[in-house]
């Protein structure tokens, strides 16, 4: 699964966001003879993100996906530092 990128409307933000998400996965699940838990093979079966809201601002009404190119077109125009906000 590809990540995938924000952009808060509200203040410019590419960088910082909350997001919230259900996954339903398998896992092989080892256990060592003094009892700990080793997960390996973890496989992503679904991923739903249900709430994507900005770190700075705290909009999710205003928070669009973007593709990674459109995103990295942002970052290098707007001549701030990845990850500033805005001031």
């Amino acid at each position: 699964m590809t990540a995938s990128r924000y952009r808060c409307a509200a203040c410019g933000n590419l960088t910082r966001f909350d997001v919230t998400t259900s996954r339903r996965s398998r896992a092989y699940h080892h256990y060592t003879v003094g009892g700990e838990l080793q997960i390996e093979d973890l496989e992503v079966l679904s991923e739903v993100v249900e709430e994507v809201s900005c770190r700075w601002c705290g909009s999710g009404a205003s928070v669009r996906e973007v593709s990674a190119e459109d995103a990295a077109a942002l970052e290098s125009s707007d001549g701030a530092e990845p990850g500033t906000p805005p001031s």
